[in-house]
């Protein structure tokens, strides 16, 4: 099948920002108020709200464009959706390891390097 190995990405990307994204939707309160804890004392503290709300927006641009993606490539097999969304998931996840690296959280930074290798090898296939 073509584009196997894209779809693959394309489908693991759509999960992680979809989810993630419903997750901050549906509990921005929750996720706010630990963020809060979690950035106090950095140069975030005071400014958390505005981080969640252009993470949730950036996860859910990403999301969806890894889906259209996937539909993209099973109706035309073209490859400029997957390939915005990839790169978009990129910026997101280097946004979200900033964040972990200021709040001197490495296991959630280590954990996001895991994510940015798949979204890499996502551009690299649909460059």
């Amino acid at each position: 099948m073509h584009n196997l190995a894209g779809l693959l990405v394309l489908f693991f990307l759509a999960i992680t920002f979809l989810q993630s994204g419903y997750d901050k939707f549906t509990d921005f309160q929750g996720n706010l108020n630990w963020l809060k804890g979690h950035f106090a004392g950095t140069f975030f503290d005071g400014k958390v709200a505005l981080a969640l709300r252009t993470l949730l927006v950036l996860e859910l641009i990403a999301g969806l464009l890894c889906t259209v993606g996937i539909v993209e490539i099973f109706v035309n097999g073209g490859t400029t959706f997957g390939k915005y969304g990839a790169v978009l998931s990129c910026i997101t996840l280097l946004m979200l390891l900033l964040g972990q690296r200021v709040a001197k959280d490495y296991d959630g930074a280590r954990t996001i390097a895991i994510y940015f290798i798949t979204a890499v090898f996502g551009v690299f296939l649909f460059q």
